[in-house]
């Protein structure tokens, strides 16, 4: 299996090598056979991105900002369920704008999903910190028909008692450009409040993905009361950084607690990557939304996801398909709630019984 990894990604360094524009993977077409650039991107229906009538030309819009940052790490996990997944941690970087400055918070993910059609969906979770000393959540949703044309759609939560409570009700589009070599990423973002939208077949891009693909979910998994705990499979201990809260903003009250570390022990050893963070809700109802990594001890990737109400955490794993681990992609889990303890938050996972 390593010799044919191996067979894969020299062929995909020729395909690179060959000239072809804006090349990140060996399964993507070439940017000079694309020519859908000035066209309306419209999502795949399973992954609307928050613009399910299509995502216009992010440039046609008004400025807003733009942040600029380095990246940590970047996991090629290989072929998951759900595509062709690669996960980029942010190091940190600035926010610069008009009406914002400020920095980009350490930890953030990008989860960027590649198809055979040249397609792609991502998602990312960041946090900035404005310079007078806010935080804001930003939640992008992003999709391509060709790398060289990735559009996001922003979702920003910013504290409604802020001089930026505006970004909670815009209508925003942004262009997304990774440079690997130079581990960075640039997203400018753009307000299309103003921009008519009338998607006809001859001015628009319909994404599709192969069908050999699953649906990724925009939400966790919601846990119901007669589900049981059966066997343990894995236990956690996290370390975290001092919380950023958001406060009072247009879905509830948001507060974020970083992920620096950690360990895992029971059928899976190894340890927790620094970043990611717990994006908890603390509404009438407290629910968590805790995104990670874990990195067993041979080096494989696994995406983590714990989210719900207390006494309802539902785990949902993502890990290549030929992975030792790769049974982490089926079936449903069960989480038991955060402890504290003197080195950190500990967590016991379960397999589920239904």
């Amino acid at each position: 299996m390593k010799y044919e990894r191996w067979i894969t990604s020299l062929l995909a360094l020729l395909v690179c090598a060959s000239g072809l524009s804006g090349c990140q993977s060996g399964t993507e077409r070439s940017a000079s056979a694309y020519d859908g650039a000035d066209k309306i991107l419209v999502p795949n229906k399973a992954w609307p991105c928050g613009m399910a009538e299509g995502i216009p030309v992010p440039e046609r819009g008004v400025p807003v900002l733009v942040a600029t940052m380095k990246l940590e790490q970047i996991y090629d996990l290989g072929k998951t369920p759900y595509g062709q997944r690669k996960v980029f941690v942010v190091q940190g970087g600035e926010v610069s704008g008009a009406k914002i400055t400020g920095s980009v918070m350490p930890g953030g993910l990008d989860f960027q999903l590649n198809f055979s059609n040249g397609a792609m969906e991502i998602e990312q979770l960041l946090v900035l910190r404005t310079s007078d000393g806010k935080y804001i959540y930003l939640r992008n949703a992003g999709t391509a028909a060709n790398s060289s044309d990735v559009r996001m759609v922003p979702d920003f939560e910013a504290p409604n008692a802020s001089s930026y409570s505006w970004l909670n009700t815009g209508k925003y589009a942004g262009r997304r450009e990774v440079d690997l070599a130079a581990k960075t990423m640039r997203i400018t973002v753009y307000d299309v409040s103003g921009v008519v939208l009338v998607p006809t077949t001859a001015n628009s891009v319909q994404l599709s993905k192969p069908t050999d693909v699953q649906d990724q979910s925009w939400d966790y998994r919601k846990a119901t009361a007669g589900e049981r705990r059966g066997d343990q499979i894995v236990s956690e201990n996290v370390t975290l950084g001092a919380s950023q809260s958001v406060g009072a903003m247009k879905r509830g009250n948001r507060n974020i607690i970083p992920i620096t570390g950690g360990t895992i022990r029971g059928r899976i050893t190894g340890k927790v990557v620094a970043g990611g963070a717990d994006y908890q809700n603390l509404k009438n109802s407290m629910t968590l939304d805790a995104r990670y990594l874990w990195q067993a001890s041979d080096g494989e990737v696994i995406i983590v996801r714990n989210g719900g109400s207390m006494g309802l955490l539902a785990p949902m794993f993502e890990v290549r398909v030929d992975s030792p681990y790769a049974w982490l992609n089926k079936g449903f889990y069960l989480s038991s709630n955060p402890s504290m303890g003197s080195s950190g938050v500990g967590l016991k996972f379960y397999e589920c019984l239904r």
